[in-house]
């Protein structure tokens, strides 16, 4: 065991004389394994952070609520027919889901708009107006951080009150308690009842800039003829096939949808939109590992390439050492842990640009691209298969060469 590093670590000096005799040709050979081992790290981490961001983003809709509306949100029906289905409303099938659906714990139904929502002398444009039920709080797995939410008497009086998001506070009221405050909504007075906690955005949508206002308010204000859509929380997340077929049921009976006819109403729930986003990523992970393959491939013919210049110019050497007693897998071994050498070079580099590339993306977009360690694994993988393989063929050619032919070559 002794012998064995003992030689080993001769032959890795070896390798590393050989190497720094010539510094520019190993840089070069080299710089094909930067490449391809930065873009794999830097790519994967990239999209480690992109998965964060959407995981966390995702997490918000809740695996266990459905979403019901006119439009499937990714539907191969025709737009053009599904707009002219009739619209969901509150006293048809918002009530009958609520009546009649016994795997259902709450349905919320949402109106949305937006509004100017000003406090004294501050503004704010565009925010997110919400109109719904007490129940939406349970629906969104939403809780407020002050205050409190929506009540069913603020709903059943149409009382004039609002839950806003943390955004809204935070700009509208600085270092203010908004709490009891009145704000103005478009032209109407609201009192702030509840702010609620930062959740931060939401496939590019800002959660924290929204106002919650009882429904029968918003209809009331700002117009009934609104696209209405209801969100179902399931008793049991497991049971969440079950709930839809049973709202199915109720939909198509109180909607009078023909028994052979197809539904005019779409069941939309979080997993589509995480199915839709795997089959992205795969294709993204695809393309990645394609362009750094092709560096690294490049690299390699680099390596072969240098390692079969290296066995040439050696050839006496070989002689030498096998006429003194080195066998083949000795020759064998010095010319593999060469090439295993360059290649773990240009990989160790081609991590750390790798880092490098994580950090700048970082830093400069809302991604939380970081090298975890699975990325450092594949990375040294990716080096010690290229080192091998590449390697191989030179190693081989090395070891099988005469003594005495090496020892006659000028």
């Amino acid at each position: 065991m002794k012998r064995t590093i003992i030689e080993l670590w001769e032959q890795l000096k070896i390798a590393f004389q050989a190497l720094a005799s010539n510094k520019m040709r190993s840089f070069l050979t080299t710089l094909g394994i930067v490449i391809g081992i930065a873009t794999v790290i830097g790519i994967h981490s990239i999209i480690q952070g992109l998965n964060r961001s959407f995981y966390t983003s995702i997490s918000a809709l809740g695996s266990d609520t459905l979403y019901i509306d006119k439009f499937s949100w990714f539907s191969r029906v025709d737009w053009l027919l599904a707009r002219n289905r009739k619209d969901l409303t509150l006293e048809r099938e918002g009530m009958a889901i609520k009546k009649y659906a016994t795997l259902v714990k709450a349905v919320a139904p949402v109106v949305n708009g937006n509004r100017t929502v000003k406090f004294q002398s501050e503004k704010l444009k565009n925010v997110q107006v919400t109109g719904t039920t007490e129940e939406y709080a349970i629906t969104s797995n939403i809780v407020p951080e002050f205050g409190r939410m929506l009540t069913q008497a603020d709903v059943q009086h149409r009382r004039n009150v609002c839950v806003i998001g943390w955004e809204v506070a935070n700009r509208l009221f600085q270092k203010k308690d908004p709490l009891g405050r009145r704000i103005k909504i478009g032209d109407h007075d609201f009192r702030v009842i509840g702010v609620l906690e930062k959740r931060g955005n939401f496939l590019g949508h800002n959660l924290d800039a929204q106002v919650i206002i009882p429904i029968g308010v918003f209809q009331k204000l700002y117009g009934s003829r609104r696209w209405l859509t209801i969100q179902a929380k399931v008793v049991d997340p497991t049971m969440i096939e079950e709930a839809k077929d049973e709202i199915t049921g109720i939909l198509r009976r109180v909607r009078k949808v023909p028994p052979k006819a197809e539904n005019d109403f779409a069941i939309n729930q979080q997993d589509m939109i995480a199915d839709l986003y795997k089959r992205l990523t795969a294709a993204l992970y695809a393309v990645a590992f394609g362009v750094g393959s092709i560096a690294l491939i490049v690299g390699g013919i680099g390596i072969m390439n240098i390692m079969l210049v290296s066995v040439t110019e050696r050839t006496r050497e070989i002689g030498i050492r096998k006429a003194i007693g080195a066998r083949n897998r000795d020759i064998l071994r010095q010319f593999l842990i060469e090439s295993l050498a360059v290649s773990a070079i240009g990989g160790i580099i081609g991590i750390l640009v790798g880092f490098a590339i994580a950090k700048l993306v970082a830093s400069t977009t809302f991604l939380s691209a970081s090298v975890t360690p699975s990325s450092v694994i594949i990375g040294i993988l990716f080096i010690g298969l290229v080192g091998i393989f590449f390697g191989i063929f030179p190693a081989y050619k090395a070891a099988k060469l005469d003594p005495i032919q090496a020892l006659r070559y000028e």
